[in-house]
């Protein structure tokens, strides 16, 4: 099993998600959700394809944290 971060993020109209480990691998959907299924189902071609041309799959080094300011 592989576990990889996603941003997702609001932009006009539609929200666009990304994986910081994963370079060119994007996704992009009407809801935050959309995005997400949208962006899992990117991961899972991407990997797919990695695997097919005999690449390896990258380990996944991100990670997220918010930072609260006063």
């Amino acid at each position: 099993m592989y576990r990889f971060l996603i941003v997702i993020e609001k932009a006009d109209g539609n929200y666009s998600a990304y994986s910081p480990d994963l370079p060119g691998c994007a996704a992009a959907g009407t809801t935050r959700e959309e995005a997400e299924q949208n962006m899992y189902q990117a991961i899972e071609m991407h990997i797919n394809g990695l695997r097919e041309d005999g690449l390896p799959v990258p380990e996944s080094t991100s990670f997220a944290e918010y930072v609260a300011i006063q």
